[in-house]
Order: C-alpha cells, then sequence, then structure tokens
C-alpha cells in the first residue's frame, strides 16, 4: 500500500488547530466538581486523538522513509502547542499549579525558539529523552483531562495526578538538561573540525 508523501507532515499540521479547538472546549467544560462532562469529555478525546497523531505520523515516516526536515522542525512545535494548551487549561482550571506550567513552558520553548534560530544551519530533531518527555506528558494530560474522578473520586485522581505532574515536570527540566548538553558538545565538535 502507497503511503502519500507528504501524510505524516499533514497530520502534524492538523495538529495546530486541533490544539485550538481542544483547548476552547476545554476551557468551556469549567472546572472540577462543576464540570460540563460531555465537554470534559470531548476535549479529553479530542486531546488524545491528536496527541496520538505524533505516534501516528512518527512511525509512518520512519516506516516508509519519509522522514523530512520540515516534519523535524514543526512535529515537536506541534506537540509544544497541544501539550501547552493543555497544561494553561489545566492551570486555568485551577488543576494545575502555575509554578509547574511556566516551568515547563519555560522549556519547551526555550528550545522551540533555539530550533528556529539554527534551522538555517541545521535541524534538531528530537532526542529520545525528548521523545520520552513527549510520551509522558501525553499520558499525564491524557489522566488529568479524562473525568475520571467519577470513578475514583477527586481525592484520588488529584492525587495521581499530582504525582504525574511531577514526574512530568523532573523529565521535562531533565530533557532539557540533555538537548542543551548535546547542543554545546555538538558546538564544541563543530569548532574542532
Amino acid at each position: 500500500m502507497a503511503i502519500p508523501r507528504q501524510l505524516p507532515n499533514i497530520l502534524t499540521v492538523v495538529r495546530i488547530p486541533l490544539a485550538v479547538v481542544f483547548f476552547i472546549v476545554l476551557l468551556a467544560g469549567g472546572r472540577l466538581g462543576e464540570h460540563d462532562l460531555a465537554l470534559r469529555w470531548v476535549a479529553a478525546v479530542l486531546f488524545i486523538v491528536a496527541i496520538s497523531t505524533d505516534w501516528v505520523d512518527g512511525y509512518l515516516a520512519r516506516r516508509y522513509d519519509l522522514v523530512s526536515d520540515f516534519g523535524k522542525l514543526w512535529d515537536p512545535i506541534a506537540d509544544k502547542l497541544l501539550t501547552g494548551a493543555a497544561f494553561v487549561g489545566l492551570a486555568i482550571l485551577d488543576e494545575m499549579p502555575w509554578w509547574m506550567v511556566v516551568v515547563i513552558l519555560v522549556r519547551e520553548w526555550g528550545i522551540t525558539i533555539h530550533r528556529f534560530v539554527v534551522a538555517r544551519q541545521h535541524v534538531v530533531a528530537a532526542a529520545w529523552m525528548g521523545k520520552m518527555k513527549t510520551a509522558f506528558q501525553g499520558v499525564a494530560l491524557g489522566w488529568a483531562l479524562l473525568p475520571i474522578w467519577l470513578v475514583i473520586g477527586e481525592g484520588g485522581f488529584s492525587l495521581v495526578t499530582q504525582v504525574l505532574m511531577w514526574v512530568v515536570v523532573v523529565l521535562t527540566v531533565a530533557s532539557g538538561i540533555d538537548y542543551v548538553v548535546a547542543q554545546v558538545r555538538g558546538a564544541k565538535g563543530k569548532t574542532h573540525e
């Protein structure tokens, strides 16, 4: 079966408007305990579908040798827009501390800006630690967005969410440090060539 060459890039681009729609629906649903459950389910499903396209486009690009510089640059940006919308939305709804969101977004967008700055010289693809961080963010956010508190109660839900978000912060900071170290080593290697 032939896969259209641009399909991975199309999936990447589709994530951007999905992030906007998801954010609007999430905020329209309201706060924990006061939610419009139908809107919360829609927001959660939109997020899960959108974040799943990240895995699908990456799989297709690698499996069918469709990796492109466009995908290497825009795939992480689309991910950051989507996860950033979720983190900010949860903070606005008072379901996540703002300081965690600020730490995560400073790391995410600092590296994204760096990628844009060096894009003329070379495209920086996501490293394994960054991919692991993104995957864990997706799982933690999926958990936080689904109305699981209906099954386990708000106390248990809040505790698990808090633990997951702490792990997200640690992985986000660690992968940011890993990225900076790799870039510094790469820059030193180029000066010696």
